[in-house]
């Protein structure tokens, strides 16, 4: 009969064998997506991300390696349990790794159909346009981006530079694109603000400066739109490069029922929708004046009546919506040490995506409008809002957007 110790070691390193070939296995990845979809990101991202899923296996791996090391040298029990302890802290680490693996395998795997490819690759070029028209005025670098397609109502966003489970940093912007919006992607522009806020650490500054315009007006709403800055502060910057446009699409992802228009859960960094709609509704009147936006508020409040929200909720919103030029004010008119002592918009004005501003831009342009390399290289935000705005009140298919985005993603396709 063997000893309980040899018994417990022979196992351990069966164990641990184990999770070191596991770990190998994370660096494959070309198992995580085809080289196909791997061809088709940008070089410097294609590199940056493959780096970063290797990194993780070999640390994994090197891990691994020292707990054998661990196990061969342990002569008592005691010394056993710690190679124990180090063997189920390696499969924590194992599982964190395999997700991230597997999040940006499928994302990549998106891109396996060379028009996906394309687009995506178009809405890449127009996630990085949106933050260097903020971010290299300030001197700072504008990360990668990673686009991808997936079911669902609303976008979403992995920031670069998010810590991971080892401590290494996300090497990429990976937003996701849902597919209902694809030929509406003003939400790629709300994600990439969430990276600029990050990277110029705007949130706080915001929250604050709410807190201390709302507080004269009652510590509820000064603590609750103070609580909800990193979202407003996304609304706001897509607000700021796009216009009006981001406005119909996020009023369509956010509808429903009135209970849940009005579904307030503790520690949602968004606003309840019915406000965070009126407060978009008051983003387009502060800048633009009157237009179609009037008509969208008010069709909000009479699906949505205050009389319907719950009590806290309903004081809320009446307490809110006579505010929310003074909200729009913070957000746009106040001079942030983020933005290098200016206001938000100085650096993107709201004013160039105006309805009439689009207007004529589009007239100027004539059919160059989506073939000339060079307003796609300056006017790349102004397009993307005017292009929304105009399939708007299209039943035709997408044709405009799709093949502009191609052209932007190097579609040679596209383009000839």
């Amino acid at each position: 009969m063997r000893d309980p110790f040899e018994l417990e070691a022979a196992a351990l390193g069966t164990d641990v064998r184990h999770w070191r070939r596991a770990c190998l296995g994370l660096g494959e990845i070309d198992v995580a997506a085809s080289p196909g979809a791997w061809a088709e990101l940008e070089s410097y991202l294609g590199r940056s991300v493959r780096a970063s899923l290797t990194g993780q296996s070999k640390r994994l791996t090197a891990q691994a390696d020292r707990i054998l090391f661990m196990l061969r040298a342990a002569r008592t029990d005691a010394e056993l349990k710690q190679v124990r302890a180090e063997v189920l802290t390696l499969r924590q680490r194992y599982a964190r790794a395999e997700a991230m693996v597997d999040f940006y395998g499928h994302a990549v795997n998106t891109r396996t159909n060379p028009t996906m490819a394309s687009i995506l690759r178009g809405l890449d070029a127009l996630a990085v346009h949106s933050m260097d028209q903020v971010l290299r005025p300030l001197g700072i670098d504008t990360p990668p981006v990673l686009t991808y397609l997936d079911k669902g109502l609303g976008a979403s966003i992995l920031r670069s530079g998010a810590r991971l489970w080892d401590a290494s940093l996300s090497p990429a912007a990976a937003i996701k694109v849902t597919r209902h919006n694809l030929w509406q992607p003003t939400s790629l522009v709300h994600e990439t603000g969430h990276q600029v806020a990050h990277l110029t650490s705007w949130v706080p500054e915001l929250a604050a400066a709410l807190h201390a315009a709302l507080t004269p007006h009652g510590a509820l709403v000064a603590e609750t739109w103070a609580g909800w800055a990193s979202e407003v502060a996304a609304d706001v910057y897509a607000f700021s490069l796009l216009g009006y446009a981001p406005l119909p699409a996020l009023a369509t992802v956010v509808d429903g029922p009135s209970p849940a228009a009005f579904r307030m859960l503790i520690g949602d960094p968004h606003p309840f929708a019915a406000l965070r709609v009126q407060f978009n509704v008051a983003l387009c009147r502060s800048w633009f004046g009157p237009g179609p936006w009037d008509d969208l508020g008010r069709r909000w409040l009479n699906r949505h009546p205050v009389t319907a929200a719950p009590g806290d909720v309903a004081e809320i919103m009446a307490r809110s919506l006579p505010l929310l030029g003074t909200v729009v004010d913070v957000c746009t008119r106040t001079r942030m040490q983020a933005f290098h002592g200016t206001f938000l918009a100085k650096l993107a004005n709201p004013e160039r995506v105006a309805p009439s501003e689009l207007d004529r831009l589009a007239e100027r342009a004539g059919d160059s409008l989506y073939t000339s390399t060079y307003l796609q290289r300056t006017e790349a935000m102004r397009i993307l809002s005017l292009t929304v705005l105009r399939g708007l009140e299209s039943t035709e298919p997408p044709t405009a957007m799709r093949d502009w985005l191609r052209r932007v993603g190097g579609d040679r396709a596209a383009a000839a």
